[in-house]
């Protein structure tokens, strides 16, 4: 079974030279091409089933950061990778508390792009290195909440804690188990509990919301 992609991004040129990417590799199908958000979410009305979208973050009508929300809203189930020709700060920020769950930089070479789609798909986080870098940073000085709402507790259980401190250190959900003693579906379970608890939709949202409220 292929893996099935879209790709959005206003510039169809450039969804050009990512499909050609993409053809190297037979496990990967371009399902839906869209020029913005909103042409993107039309389609996504008609047809659904969909593994992964490659998202272009500044475009007119509707752009990748407000698609990204909508998206991890009314299909949690499809992975979203912000593909995009910058790496500032407040996207990479605004990208994360959307629900992206990786970016990557357009100058990708093919491989490293296939291997970043695999990953995101197996519960990885794809990350260009100097997004990496970038996002520790943010992570590490995160802004003051601003909302009084926000600061209401949030309770984990003590092994919820722990499987969540495992994954802010970015370990596999195979190796969480191992170091834990739990089996991996338990582990997943765990996660997907801490991700209601915190109402987030990704890895990087859930450590980062942990860490904002020192749970972490």
């Amino acid at each position: 079974m292929a893996i099935k992609i879209a790709i959005v991004d206003d510039n169809s040129f450039l969804i050009h030279a990512i499909e050609e990417k993409l053809s190297f590799f037979d496990d990967l199908k371009v399902k839906h091409k869209a020029l913005n958000g909103a042409d993107l979410l039309a389609r996504l009305e008609e047809d659904h089933v969909l593994d992964l979208i490659l998202m272009d973050i500044e475009m007119p009508v509707l752009n990748g950061i407000e698609t990204t929300q909508v998206v991890k809203q009314k299909y949690p189930q499809i992975k979203v990778v912000m593909l995009t020709a910058f790496d500032n700060d407040e996207n990479i920020f605004n990208a994360i508390k959307a629900g992206a769950d990786g970016y990557l930089l357009k100058e990708i070479d093919p491989r490293a792009l296939h291997e970043g789609i695999l990953d995101t798909l197996n519960g990885g986080a794809a990350m260009n290195p100097s997004i990496a870098l970038k996002t520790l940073k943010l992570l590490r000085n995160p802004e003051s909440i601003k909302n009084e709402k926000d600061k209401e507790a949030i309770s984990l259980s003590n092994r919820e804690v722990e499987v969540l401190e495992q994954l802010s250190k970015g370990l596999s959900y195979t190796a969480i188990a191992d170091n834990l003693f739990l089996s991996p579906s338990t582990v997943r379970k765990h996660i997907e509990n801490i991700y209601k608890k915190l109402q987030v939709h990704s890895k990087i949202e859930a450590v980062q919301k942990a860490r904002d409220h020192n749970i972490i």
